[in-house]
C-alpha cells in the first residue's frame, strides 16, 4: 500500500478505535447501572415494559377500572406522572391531563424519594383516604411506566390494603376514548 494512502487511513483507524472504545465503555457503564434500589424500587429506565403482576395490588384494565369507579366507596385515583421540579417549584413544560377526579402526586413514583417527598406522599394519601387504610387507591401513570409500580409498592408498604394498579394508565384510558381533564400537581410540600 502506498505510503500516502497509509497516512490517510491512520486517522480513520484511530477514530474508529476511539469510537469502539467509547461504545464499549458506555455499554459497560450502562450494564453496571442498577435498575432497582436496595429496597426494591425501580430507579432507572422508568419508561420500559412493566411486569404483569405486583404483590399487594390488583391490576386493572380499563373495563375493570370503570366498574370499580361505580362502586362504593369510590376509589381515590392517583396519577404519579413526573413533572420537572426546579428551585422549589413544579415547572410546567407541557400541559398534562389525567383521569377526571384524579389527584396528581407528581414524582411520587420515583424510585429514590427524599424524606421530604416520602412525607409528602404519605401525608397526601392520609388526607385523600381520611386515614382509612382500607380506602381503595388506584395508581396510574402511562403505559410501560414503572412510576406507578413504585407508588403501588410504596403504598402497600405503608399499610394500605385496597391498592390497585391501572397498569396501562392514561394511554389505555385515552385509547378507549374516555374523557380526560387538565391536571395540576398537588402542591409540594
Amino acid at each position: 500500500m502506498p505510503r500516502a494512502r497509509r497516512r490517510l487511513l491512520r486517522p480513520c483507524l484511530a477514530a474508529l478505535s476511539l469510537s469502539l472504545l467509547l461504545s464499549l465503555l458506555l455499554s459497560t457503564a450502562h450494564a453496571e447501572t442498577p435498575l432497582f434500589s436496595a429496597d426494591g424500587y425501580r430507579i432507572g429506565l422508568y419508561r420500559s415494559p412493566t411486569p404483569t403482576q405486583l404483590q399487594g395490588a390488583t391490576i386493572l384494565d380499563t373495563p375493570a377500572l370503570q366498574t370499580l369507579l361505580n362502586q362504593t366507596p369510590r376509589p381515590v385515583l392517583i396519577d404519579v406522572y413526573r413533572r420537572q421540579w426546579l428551585q422549589g417549584q413544579f415547572i410546567e413544560d407541557q400541559p398534562h391531563e389525567n383521569l377526571p377526579g384524579s389527584h396528581w402526586l407528581a414524582n411520587s413514583g420515583d424510585g429514590d424519594l427524599t424524606p421530604e417527598w416520602q412525607a409528602w406522599f404519605a401525608r397526601n394519601l392520609d388526607t385523600f383516604t381520611d386515614g382509612d387504610h382500607q380506602q381503595p387507591l388506584v395508581f396510574y401513570c402511562r403505559s410501560d411506566c414503572w412510576l406507578s409500580w413504585n407508588a403501588v409498592k410504596r403504598a402497600t408498604a405503608m399499610g394500605y390494603k385496597s391498592v390497585y394498579w391501572y397498569r396501562d394508565g392514561l394511554d389505555a384510558w385515552q385509547a378507549a376514548n374516555l374523557p380526560v381533564a387538565p391536571a395540576q400537581p398537588e402542591p409540594f410540600p
